[in-house]
């Protein structure tokens, strides 16, 4: 039966590596994945999911307003996918979700999202708040602070590697921007 799933972490946690190794499981078994990233996340290129350990794979695209159930749809009509496989979930929008759902549901395809849980402020993005309360299953991908503790929270920090408090709630970056950290060296970060 499927399911919606939904591993999620700070940054830093191998999120993409594990949503790559999956995919690859299913390729081994001569199954097809479909694998689908946030348009605007060009970090790796355009079209592309990677790792910060170096793999890498193409993949499809979302908008911030587009149906993913008509999208589902249409990919599975063209030909056979085991599973759909999304990165940076946390980017999809509350609707979005809930077309995810309706995919499992009304599709029968299993889909799994990998994304973080919360931002740099340690709110919840609007994506992984409607995937706590809609997934069937949930994963978290550890990783830890430089305190040994595991690490829950995500700090943007500015240039000089100051702790930034307000701002945007996404601001695409990777190791120069941001710093996973347990909750108790986040609060001193941020002086919360």
């Amino acid at each position: 039966m499927a399911k919606l799933y939904f591993h999620y972490s700070t940054m830093n946690a191998g999120k993409s590596t594990v949503l790559l190794q999956a995919a690859h499981n299913y390729v081994e078994r001569g199954m097809v994945p479909y694998l689908l990233t946030a348009q605007f996340d060009n970090r790796a290129g355009d079209g592309r999911i990677a790792s910060r350990i170096g793999i890498g794979q193409e993949a499809d695209t979302f908008g911030t307003d587009e149906d993913l159930f008509e999208k589902i749809k249409a990919r599975l009509e063209s030909g056979p996918c085991a599973c759909i496989f999304i990165d940076e979930a946390q980017f999809l929008g509350e609707e979005q979700v809930w077309q995810l759902a309706r995919a499992v549901d009304d599709l029968g395809v299993p889909i799994m999202c990998y994304g973080l849980r919360v931002d740099f402020r340690g709110l919840l993005f609007p994506g992984s708040a409607t995937l706590l309360a809609l997934a069937d299953e949930m994963r978290e991908v550890r990783t830890i602070c430089h305190c040994g503790k595991k690490a829950t929270m995500v700090v943007r920090q500015d240039a000089q590697g100051q702790a930034i408090k307000e701002g945007a709630q996404v601001q695409i970056g990777g190791n120069e921007t941001y710093v996973s950290l347990c909750r108790r060296h986040w609060r001193a970060a941020v002086g919360r």
